[in-house]
């Protein structure tokens, strides 16, 4: 059976010698890319397109046209390559004529066996004013080939295509590339057609930053605090720049009873994407599991929309047809147009099934699999814990997961050194988990969640290479802030007072700016020798009680310039209580990534919008894990010091 796919939706390819057929109504260049383990496209020389149609394992035509056929043979492409991306793009101008996408007939796009039978089709939905388009991607997942709908279009066009793709001077190879075929072909009076705007695919010009870490789908230090249009800034690699997805070995299936053995996937393996070590391996393949958890939700809600919205229209038809009211065919029409949409549904939630499946049996053996700074705090690894001697790639902050599959847990893994300083929201906001609780109870399991963060990365680092500062004005956090302070892990007790407050923030503020100073200047043999060299965290509790304005003026300077030279605020605070602040406070609480001590959905991801839900990291009720981690970090210090 042929697969219907909609946009972000996967498809496993049964052969790897394959046809791909383009119908677009008008005449387009069709071109495909060779994407390394990283998914980029590393030169000119990995792009098949008219002027140099044949790579090894792909070809294609040689001209412009409204239909194309592109064979590819997947066992044929070199060892390296990771992803075939098929891009269509419109040989004319911009101006005038079909300068656009969304002024012709929706491309079609099929992928065939050798024999003409088809494997899974696509009709590029949504586009509007772009110009050229991924319309499909090849990718290598556990060992095997699959196809996914992608339908990322750029309106910035096939420059724009090849820049995001990672390719040096996009613009002049695009260039390149059209001038090998014509350039202004007729336009075509087909009829436009559009998705509904929330299918739409990001189509502006490819980010210019030179590190695109922050552009990755949720990626935690890049999460926005809110779900928001995710439109501005050009279209988001959805693909983690660390993400290798090497094929790893996995078990024979099983010989049916007549002798045969069926193909099915591999068993999942931890540490099956590629990498140096064995930590940066699982740490890619929790990004592999969170972009397929994504995707294939996304094309779930997608195809269940699609069902819906045509469900409506077949029973709009059918009311307004007066004539085949009396003899029954209007009730045999809505019958029908509901078993269509049922049909589809239940393919669709087929397909989401499957795939789920498999994300569970990986996490089962990815979770046991991970470090003690990716685990959870009930973890076995962490009663081996001992204090590492390098920095780990990332920390765990908390869990992440969708409607579709609550049991499915993504860890949430943040980079280090962070990007971003933290906020611990003490408000209700709108999750319902914070509603049950009364405000001194919520407050309670905010800072709670604040220790654990805190001891976590405490844990991560090398022994003094990690300081932490606590600020509690009022001493109302006492109780919480015991194992921090009673294992002797901070580098002096929390600061009470609005003097406390000053002193600590002032200490701080002169230490950014020296380090400021001196990396300008290059000048880092200049520091005072009595520096501290470790990283710096300041948690503070109970804000803004206990700050003034110009306290306040150095915590916004900590969490701007801060990052940059070791310097992280952990905020324990409710938005609304620092409201009488007005404005002033908001360019601080944006650049914090917003984690909640309950369940709440506020993180939403930058490529599909999907709002996920967080879940704190916290330890087991009535365990000792968090003082006995703290313990051995606070030995390692007194060894180091000894």
């Amino acid at each position: 059976m042929t697969a219907e796919l909609v946009r972000g939706q996967n498809h496993p390819l049964p052969d790897t010698r394959l046809e791909i057929r383009v119908s677009a109504g008008h005449p387009v260049l069709a071109g495909a890319t060779l994407g390394d383990e990283q998914g980029r496209v590393p030169g000119a020389e990995w792009i098949a397109h008219p002027g140099a149609p044949s790579l090894p394992g792909v070809d294609v035509p040689g001209q412009a046209a409204a239909d194309h056929r592109l064979t590819v043979d997947l066992d044929a492409v070199p060892g390296a390559v990771h992803r075939v991306s098929v891009l269509l793009a419109l040989p004319g101008p911009r101006a005038g004529g079909a300068a656009r996408f969304g002024s012709v007939a929706a491309p079609f796009v099929s992928v065939a066996a050798p024999g003409g039978t088809e494997i899974a089709t696509y009709t590029i939905t949504g586009l509007d004013s772009e110009c050229a388009v991924v319309a499909l991607e090849l990718y290598r997942r556990q060992g095997t080939w699959k196809v996914r709908a992608m339908g990322q279009g750029y309106e910035g066009g096939l420059a724009a295509l090849l820049g995001d793709q990672g390719l040096p001077h996009p613009a002049d190879l695009a260039a390149r590339i059209l001038e090998t075929v014509a350039p202004d072909p007729a336009p075509v009076t087909a009829p436009a057609q559009h998705a509904p705007d929330a299918e739409r695919v990001r189509s502006t010009a490819p980010l210019s930053a030179a590190d695109p870490a922050p552009t990755v789908p949720v990626s935690p230090p890049t999460v926005p605090d809110e779900p928001a249009p995710t439109t501005v800034g050009g279209p988001v690699d959805y693909a983690h720049p660390r993400r290798r997805t090497a094929p790893a070995p996995g078990p024979a299936a099983a010989p049916e009873p007549g002798g045969e053995s069926r193909p099915g996937p591999p068993a999942p393996v931890a540490g099956d994407a590629s990498g140096w070590s064995m930590d940066e391996r699982l740490y890619n393949q929790v990004w592999g599991m969170f972009e397929d958890l994504a995707r294939t939700a996304a094309a779930y809600r997608s195809a269940c929309e699609f069902a819906e919205n045509r469900l409506d229209r077949e029973l709009d038809q059918t009311l307004s047809d007066y004539r085949a009211r009396a003899d029954g065919a209007n009730d045999a029409a809505r019958a029908a147009a509901r078993a269509r949409h049922d049909e589809l549904v239940a393919r669709a939630r087929e397909a989401l099934d499957r795939d789920l499946a498999q994300l569970v049996a990986e996490s089962e053996v990815v979770e046991p699999a991970l470090p003690a700074a990716f685990a959870r705090w009930d973890n076995p690894v962490w009663q081996a814990y001992r204090v590492p001697a390098e920095e780990p790639m990332a920390v765990r902050l908390g869990d992440l997961h969708l409607p579709e599959r609550t049991d499915l847990r993504i860890p949430m893994l943040v980079r280090l050194p962070l990007e971003r300083g933290l906020w611990v929201d003490s408000g209700r906001g709108h999750s319902e988990a914070a509603a049950l609780l009364d405000e001194t109870e919520l407050r309670r399991f905010a800072l709670d969640c604040a220790v654990a963060h805190a001891a976590r990365l405490l844990a991560a680092h090398p022994a003094g290479a990690f300081t932490v500062h606590v600020v509690d004005p009022a001493g109302a956090g006492a109780a919480a802030l015991a194992p921090l302070v009673e294992t002797g892990v901070l580098a002096a007790p929390p600061a009470r007072g609005a003097a406390g407050v000053s002193a600590v923030l002032e200490q701080l503020t002169e230490r950014v700016d020296l380090l400021q100073m001196a990396v300008r200047a290059g000048a880092a043999d200049a520091l005072p020798p009595g520096l501290d060299g470790a990283r710096q965290l300041l948690l503070v509790h109970d804000f803004p009680h206990g700050f003034d304005d110009r306290a306040v003026t150095r915590l916004r300077y900590l969490a701007d310039e801060g990052p940059s030279v070791g310097v992280h605020l952990l905020m324990v605070a409710d938005r609304a209580d620092a409201s009488a602040y007005g404005p002033l406070l908001d360019p601080l609480w944006r650049s914090l990534l917003r984690l909640t001590p309950v369940a709440d959905d506020h993180l939403a991801d930058p490529w599909v919008g999907h709002a996920w839900s967080y879940e704190p990291p916290m330890p087991p009720r009535g365990s000792g894990v968090l003082r006995q981690v703290l313990g051995q970090v606070a030995a390692a210090r007194r060894g180091g010091r000894s």
